[in-house]
C-alpha cells in the first residue's frame, strides 16, 4: 500500500509543476481582497431585472449573516486596535534610510501608475508597449518599477521566460523593490519547472531580504521546490525548523507536509494531515489538492460519511453548489451509509441543483418520500418547484403537508417564509400574513439569538412583515402589538428601526405624543444616520409644536440619551464607535513600499505590505484605502472603508475623522455632477448619492443586465437621451465616459421624476425597479404618506436601495454642513 501510494506521489509531484505550483503564500496575501469588479444585481426597466429577487432560496438568511459577520470582524479589529493602542515605536536610523530611498522610488515612478494599473488588468499588446516604452525612456528606480510591472504581468500570462528578463531588468536598474523582483523570479521559475534556478534565489532569500513580507513564505515555497525535485528529506527538513512558529498552522505549510510525508514513505501520517486539512480548511485551495489525494488514495471513501457531510455542508454554504454536489453524490455511493443516509444525501444533491436552477421535477420526485430531514427537505423543493410554475394549488398542498408530518424542521420554515413571500408578490396580503405568523409562532427565535426549542434566521423577517402587513390591512392595534413584539423579540434585528419608527406613528395617531416621542428619539439616538432617524427627527419637531412640553425636552442636548423607562427602547443601544486615527506613518517603510506598489500595478500585495507595519492594526485600512483615493481609484477605497467601518450609518459625524467620511462619501466628479444638476434643475447631491448607491463611482461598471457607467444606464436608454441632448453619434461606450454618462444620466433622472410628480422615492424606485413596478405598487393600496410606500416596496432591494439613497443625501448635507458648506470640487 505504502509503496503503491509513494508511486502515486512521484507522479503527483512531477505532474504538479508548472502552473499547478502557483505558490500558496502568493493566494494567502492576495485572498482578502477579492475581486475587484462590483456585482450589480440591478431590478429595473432600464436595468431589466425581474421579479425574482424577492424568490427566497434556502440559505439566504446564513448568507446574509456570513456577510455581516464579514463585515464586523474588520469592525472588531478595528475596535480591538483601538483598545490596545500603544505609542508608535520610532523608526529606526536603518528605516528612515530605506523609507527614504521608497519615497524616491515613489516619486520617481508615479507617472508610471495609471499604464502599470491598466497592464496588470488588460495585458493587452498596446498595455505592454505603454510600460515598456516607459521603462525605456527612464532610468534607476522609475524603470526598475516598470520592468517590475512587465514582469508581473508576463507571470500572470504564463511567458515566464520574458517575466525572468523583465525581473532580471528590474534588479539590475534599481533596488527599493528587489525583495519583490525575486519574489516573482523564484515564482517564474517554479512554474516553469526551472527548479535549480528557482532553489538558488529562494536559499539565499531571507539573508538577502530579511524584512520583505515574504519571508515567511519561504520554507514553504522551498519545501515545495525540493518536493518537486523529488526530494522529501530536505522538505521535511526545511518543514521541521519551523513547526513551532505560527505558519506550521497554515493550510499551505501543513500541504507541503503531507506531500513530502507521502513522499518519503510516511503514508499513514500523510494520510492524517490530508484527511485534516480536507477536514479542517474546506473552503481552501489545499482542501480541494487534499481530497484529489485523498480520492486517489482510496482514502477518502474510507473517511467517516459524518466527516465528508460536514464537507460538503461547509461548501453548499459557501455557495460552491457544483463541488457541493459532486460531495454528495459521491457520498451518497458510499456503502457505510444505510438507506435513510444515501436517501439524505440525493437530496441535499437535488438541492443544490435547485440552486443552480437545474433541478429536474421527475428526478426529485423519483426520490423516496421519506419522514426524515431529508423527506422534509424533499417536501421544501417540491413546493419550490410548485412556487417557480405559480401553482399555488400544489404549494398549498406540499406545506399543509408539511406542517402536518414536520412540524418543527427548518424546512418548514424555508417553505413558510417563501410561500409568504410567494403571496406578497400576489398581493394576496392575508394568505401572505397566514404564512409569516404561522412561521414566526412555530419558531419564535432567531438562531442567531439565544434560544431553546425550534428556531429559524428568517422568523425577524418574518414577523416584521406579518405586522407591515397587518398594518397597512387596517388592523392598527394588533400591529401596534406585534411593532413592540418585534422591538422586544428581535433586538438585533434590522427590522428594529422600521418598527420603531411605526410604532411612535401610531402613537402620534393616538395623541399619545410623549410615547412617540420617546420611540422616535430612541431611533435617533441608536441608528443616526438610517432612513427612518431623519423621519423620525422631522416629527419630533412636529410634536414640539403640539406639545410644549416636548418642546423643551427637544432642547435638551442630552434627552436622547435619557431613559425611556420602557426596558426594549432602554435596552436598544448604538453600536460602539472606537477611536479612529488618520494620523498615518508616512515614513513608515512598508506604507511607502505600499504606494510603490500601486505604481507598480502590484495591488494584490499592498493589504500584506500594510499589514506589516507597526499599529497598522488601528489605520492600515484607512491608508490602504487612502492609496486608493489619492489616484481616483472611489469604487476601491470606498469598498475598503466599508469593510473596515460598517458602523458607519450610526456614527455621529464627529465621531470619526473627515477624511474617512471623504472617502465614504467622495465627491468624485463634482463639476460634471454640478454641471447636469444645473441643467436639470435637479440637487447635485442627489445625482451623488444616486451614483454611491449604483455604484460606488466607478467609472467602468458594466452590470449583468449590461448597465453602463456611473449612473448605470442601459444603451438603449443612452441612446434616447444623448439623442434628445442633441449630441452626434452615440456608441455604448460612450456611456463609460463619466461626463456623458451622468449628462445623459441627470437627464434620465430628470424625466423620471416629473413622471412621479417630482416625488424622490417613487423615482428613485422607479430607477431601480421600473416605472411599471412602481405604478403597479401604487396601485396596491392607498398610502397615508410616502414613508407607507416605501416600506410596502416589495422587493427588499428596491426598498433598501431608496433608504439608502435618501440616507446618503442626508449624510453628504450634513458632511457640507460639518466643513461649513464648501463642497469639493476636484475629480
Amino acid at each position: 500500500m505504502a509503496a503503491a501510494e509513494f508511486s502515486h506521489c512521484s507522479k503527483w509531484a512531477k505532474a504538479g509543476s508548472g502552473a499547478a505550483l502557483l505558490l500558496a503564500a502568493t493566494l494567502v496575501l492576495s485572498s482578502h481582497l477579492g475581486a475587484q469588479t462590483i456585482s450589480h444585481k440591478k431590478k429595473s426597466t432600464h436595468h431589466a431585472a425581474s421579479a425574482s429577487a424577492e424568490k427566497k432560496s434556502t440559505g439566504h438568511a446564513s448568507g446574509h449573516s456570513a456577510a455581516r459577520t464579514s463585515e464586523h470582524s474588520h469592525a472588531a479589529a478595528i475596535r480591538k486596535a483601538a483598545m490596545r493602542r500603544h505609542p508608535r515605536r520610532p523608526l529606526t536610523a536603518r528605516q528612515i534610510a530605506v523609507s527614504h530611498k521608497l519615497q524616491q522610488a515613489f516619486v520617481a515612478s508615479s507617472q508610471l501608475r495609471p499604464m502599470a494599473q491598466q497592464l496588470a488588468v488588460m495585458r493587452t499588446p498596446a498595455a505592454y508597449d505603454g510600460v515598456a516604452a516607459y521603462a525605456h525612456a527612464h532610468t534607476g528606480e522609475a524603470a526598475a518599477t516598470a520592468y517590475l510591472a512587465m514582469g508581473h504581468a508576463y507571470l500572470l500570462d504564463h511567458k515566464y521566460a520574458d517575466a525572468v528578463t523583465a525581473f532580471t531588468s528590474a534588479n539590475r536598474v534599481g533596488d527599493a523593490l528587489d525583495d519583490y523582483a525575486d519574489y516573482l523570479t523564484a515564482q517564474a521559475y517554479l512554474q516553469s519547472n526551472q527548479l535549480p534556478q528557482a532553489e538558488s534565489v529562494l536559499s539565499s532569500f531571507s539573508s538577502k531580504h530579511p524584512d520583505s513580507i515574504f519571508v515567511a513564505s519561504i520554507p514553504v515555497l522551498e519545501a515545495n521546490l525540493y518536493i518537486q525535485e523529488g526530494d522529501p528529506q530536505s522538505a521535511l527538513r526545511v518543514l521541521n525548523a519551523h513547526r513551532s512558529e505560527p505558519l506550521a498552522g497554515k493550510a499551505d505549510f501543513q500541504l507541503a507536509d503531507a506531500k513530502a510525508q507521502l513522499m518519503a514513505g510516511n503514508a499513514a501520517q500523510a494520510t492524517q494531515l490530508f484527511r485534516h486539512i480536507y477536514l479542517s480548511y474546506p473552503l481552501s485551495p489545499e482542501a480541494a489538492a487534499a481530497r484529489t489525494q485523498l480520492a486517489s488514495s482510496g482514502a477518502l471513501t474510507a473517511l467517516p460519511a459524518s466527516e465528508r457531510r460536514s464537507h460538503a455542508d461547509a461548501l453548499y454554504n459557501a455557495g460552491r453548489y457544483d463541488p457541493a454536489a459532486e460531495e454528495y453524490r459521491s457520498l451518497a455511493n458510499d456503502p457505510s451509509l444505510d438507506a435513510s443516509g444515501h436517501n439524505a444525501m440525493l437530496v441535499a444533491a437535488a438541492a443544490c441543483d435547485w440552486k443552480l436552477k437545474r433541478l429536474n421535477a421527475s428526478e426529485l420526485m423519483r426520490l423516496p418520500d421519506t419522514s426524515d430531514d431529508a423527506g422534509a427537505r424533499r417536501q421544501y423543493l417540491l413546493m419550490e418547484l410548485a412556487r417557480d410554475k405559480d401553482d399555488g394549488e400544489t404549494q398549498r398542498s406540499i406545506v399543509e403537508s408539511m406542517k402536518a408530518r414536520f412540524p418543527s424542521s427548518p424546512w418548514l420554515a424555508e417553505a413558510l417564509y417563501s410561500s409568504g413571500n410567494m403571496y406578497l408578490l400576489r398581493k394576496d396580503f392575508p394568505t401572505a400574513i397566514g404564512y409569516y405568523s404561522e412561521l414566526a409562532r412555530r419558531f419564535p427565535k432567531s438562531c442567531e439569538s439565544p434560544h431553546s426549542g425550534p428556531c429559524s434566521n428568517y422568523s425577524p423577517s418574518a414577523h416584521w412583515r406579518a405586522a407591515w402587513l397587518t398594518y397597512r390591512q387596517g388592523d392598527v392595534t394588533t400591529a401596534a402589538r406585534m411593532f413592540d413584539e418585534q422591538i422586544a423579540q428581535y433586538a438585533g434585528g434590522k427590522e428594529i428601526p422600521s418598527a420603531l419608527y411605526w410604532r411612535a406613528r401610531v402613537y402620534e395617531d393616538n395623541r399619545q405624543y410623549a410615547e412617540a416621542a420617546k420611540y422616535y428619539r430612541t431611533l435617533t439616538r441608536v441608528y443616526r444616520h438610517y432612513y427612518y432617524a431623519e423621519l423620525a427627527q422631522e416629527h419630533l419637531a412636529h410634536l414640539s409644536q403640539l406639545d410644549p412640553s416636548l418642546s423643551l425636552q427637544t432642547a435638551s442636548a442630552n434627552v436622547s440619551a435619557q431613559p425611556t423607562q420602557i426596558p426594549s427602547l432602554d435596552a436598544l443601544q448604538p453600536e460602539d464607535i472606537p477611536e479612529l486615527s488618520a494620523d498615518v506613518p508616512d515614513q513608515d517603510p512598508h506604507l511607502v513600499k505600499a504606494k510603490l506598489l500601486a505604481n507598480a500595478g502590484l495591488n494584490e500585495y499592498i493589504p500584506a505590505e500594510i499589514r506589516a507595519a507597526d499599529g497598522s492594526d488601528s489605520w492600515g485600512a484607512f491608508a490602504e484605502a487612502s492609496i486608493y483615493a489619492a489616484y481616483g481609484e472611489t469604487s476601491h477605497a470606498m469598498r475598503l472603508m466599508k469593510r473596515a467601518v460598517p458602523f458607519y450609518t450610526s456614527a455621529p459625524v464627529n465621531s470619526m475623522p473627515m477624511a474617512y467620511w471623504r472617502i465614504l462619501f467622495p465627491q468624485s466628479y463634482w463639476l460634471e455632477i454640478k454641471g447636469a444638476a444645473a441643467a436639470n434643475g435637479l440637487d447635485p447631491i442627489m445625482i451623488a448619492s444616486l451614483i454611491r448607491q449604483e455604484t460606488e463611482f466607478n467609472p467602468n461598471a458594466v452590470s449583468n443586465k449590461s448597465a453602463y457607467g456611473l449612473m448605470q444606464l442601459l444603451p438603449s436608454v443612452g441612446k434616447q437621451m444623448a439623442h434628445e441632448e442633441g449630441m452626434g453619434r452615440f456608441s455604448t461606450e460612450d456611456l463609460l465616459d463619466p461626463g456623458t454618462n451622468i449628462r445623459l444620466g441627470a437627464r434620465y433622472l430628470k424625466q423620471t421624476l416629473d413622471k412621479f410628480g417630482d416625488k424622490p422615492e417613487y423615482a428613485f424606485a422607479a430607477y431601480n425597479a421600473g416605472d411599471n413596478r412602481v405604478l403597479d405598487w401604487q396601485s396596491s393600496g392607498r398610502y397615508r404618506d410616502m414613508d407607507e410606500f416605501v416600506e410596502s416596496i416589495p422587493f427588499t432591494e428596491t426598498r433598501e436601495y431608496v433608504q439608502a439613497i435618501i440616507r446618503n443625501e442626508e449624510i453628504y448635507r450634513e458632511l457640507e454642513k460639518a466643513q461649513g458648506g464648501h463642497a469639493a470640487t476636484n475629480n
